[in-house]
């Protein structure tokens, strides 16, 4: 959802801004609806081919086409270049976030949170963040590395071998997950949405780019991704919208489920952050590194998670849910995390005395 192109120009926009804001009116705007339209919300969720809602596969393509228009897979070859930040990133990444979020999920739904939540609803919302933990971020960790002033090439790079990881490593880790706690995993679907969410947009994006480049270079891709901009802003609260309608009576029976799902998604966002921050301060990381190595695997792949939440649970399941509450508190976190890191670039080296 932002300038993946020209990371270091790309800035905190009107919608990323305020992104929490927009998200809590398209939720007002879905229970809303859900409510006074259910028959019509209702025939939408039944448009389903092979287990995936066809409005919400639309709307999904919106959200992550942009974004895998702007991942230049020739940074590929800068990959040696700096390889301690690459290292802290894919281990934090892909061997302890989705499990810390698993093991924080099992605690506190199943059970600090055991006599507040259904056992039903329980495994949903676990299932949910399962599938946040699983998904770090392609896009807005640009805007969190531009805040902190980071190094352009070097996100660029991480960015590039993250997507790459992730096409292979998500179906698998979520799969161990969700049967680690008990969560039937329909592979065929799980795979299916891989490829439909992942490898399909990045094939697509990446032809898309190649042509551009190859008629206008850098700033045919730029001016290409503003334009289409605002779809991917307009899918993402619609897939709000459309949630939350089929959620409305759940949510206004029992309102405070918000505020714990949003418990350990809060506790694994700050954690996981200062785990790679002070990994990349031992290691002597320059601040221009450090500090997006440490924002790439607190900030998460939300379109992702919730397109496969929607695809293996359905749309009105709290999987889903719980990955919209994800949404829902990420800029918070992620501009708290950023004034942090900026009030403490002084524990690192600059980038001309790092090793």
């Amino acid at each position: 959802m932002t300038d993946t192109s020209s990371p270091a120009a790309a800035g905190l926009g009107l919608f990323e801004r305020w992104l929490s804001v927009w998200v809590a009116l398209a939720i007002g705007a879905g229970l809303l609806l859900g409510n006074l339209f259910p028959n019509a919300f209702a025939a939408l969720a039944a448009l389903e081919i092979a287990s995936v809602n066809l409005p919400v596969a639309v709307l999904i393509w919106a959200m992550v086409y942009p974004m895998m228009v702007g991942v230049d897979f020739g940074a590929l070859r800068q990959v040696g270049d700096n390889p301690k930040g690459l290292v802290i990133t894919l281990v934090v990444n892909w061997l302890i976030k989705p499990f810390t979020m698993a093991a924080l999920g099992v605690l506190f739904f199943n059970h600090v949170f055991a006599g507040m939540i259904p056992p039903d609803d329980a495994q949903a919302y676990l299932a949910g963040v399962i599938l946040l933990g699983a998904a770090p971020c392609t896009a807005m960790v640009f805007v969190w590395s531009n805040l902190t002033r980071g190094d352009a090439t070097y996100t660029l790079v991480q960015v590039s071998v993250n997507d790459v990881v992730l096409i292979f490593a998500f179906a698998p880790i979520v799969a161990f997950l969700l049967g680690a706690t008990d969560i039937v995993v329909p592979w065929d679907t799980l795979l299916l949405s891989v490829g439909l969410y992942v490898l399909l947009p990045l094939l697509v994006g990446y032809m898309t780019r190649k042509r551009l480049v190859a008629a206008g270079g850098e700033a045919a891709v730029d001016d290409f991704k503003a334009r289409v901009q605002p779809f991917s802003v307009i899918g993402l609260l619609v897939t709000v919208v459309l949630l939350f309608a089929f959620q409305g009576e759940v949510i206004l029976e029992r309102p405070r489920v918000i505020a714990l799902i949003a418990v350990p998604l809060l506790l694994q966002s700050y954690g996981i952050f200062f785990l790679a921050y002070l990994a990349a301060r031992v290691w002597r990381l320059p601040f221009n590194m450090a500090a997006p190595c440490a924002l790439i695997g607190t900030s998460n792949f939300f379109e992702l998670a919730v397109a496969v939440a929607i695809s293996l649970f359905g749309l009105g399941s709290g999987a889903a849910l719980a990955t919209v509450v994800g949404v829902l508190v990420e800029v918070p976190v992620m501009l708290s995390l950023v004034a942090f890191a900026n009030k403490t670039q002084h524990w690192f080296p600059s980038a001309d005395k790092s090793s």
